[in-house]
């Protein structure tokens, strides 16, 4: 047999007061038999109503309590998820920023040797005048011993 709901069984009761009303007026005719059932009947109903509607009340707040730690804890999950998503962008601009940081020590690094070239082609042009060997540079030296360390 199927359970029925709150509603259906208090529709049903109420029907079936509201028969058993009738029934007392066909019978009492005349008599106030029926007003004198009717009133203890209608408190009964609006406490039958207060009743489930409690119960209604009573089974949303304890579902919401009962579930109020899954979302707090899809909230965090959340939250995680936003926080990982910023440190992966501020780590994306570090990145960038060292890739800028190092081309340009690279560019520096170039702009040196050009100037050390630069500086040393004349003393080298009065060394060969002068019938002294030109000294290689060090550049040409690593190159020949694999040493770096020069």
């Amino acid at each position: 047999m199927a359970e029925r709901g709150g509603r259906d069984l208090l529709r049903e009761w109420q029907k079936l007061m509201d028969s058993v009303i009738a029934s007392a007026r066909t019978v009492g005719e005349g008599a106030d038999v029926p007003g004198q059932l009717l009133e203890p009947l209608q408190r009964q109903l609006e406490l039958v109503q207060e009743v489930f509607d409690r119960e209604r009340g009573l089974q949303r707040r304890l579902a919401g309590q009962l579930l109020a730690p899954f979302d707090a804890a899809f909230d965090l999950l959340e939250e995680s998820g936003l926080m990982l998503r910023r440190q992966a962008e501020a780590l994306e601009a570090a990145g960038r920023g060292l890739q800028d940081t190092a081309s340009l020590m690279k560019t520096q690094a170039d702009l040196f040797d050009r100037t050390i070239g630069a500086l040393r082609e004349p003393a080298e042009l009065a060394k060969a005048m002068a019938g002294l060997e030109r000294r290689p540079s060090r550049r040409a030296r690593r190159g020949r011993s694999g040493n770096d360390a020069d």
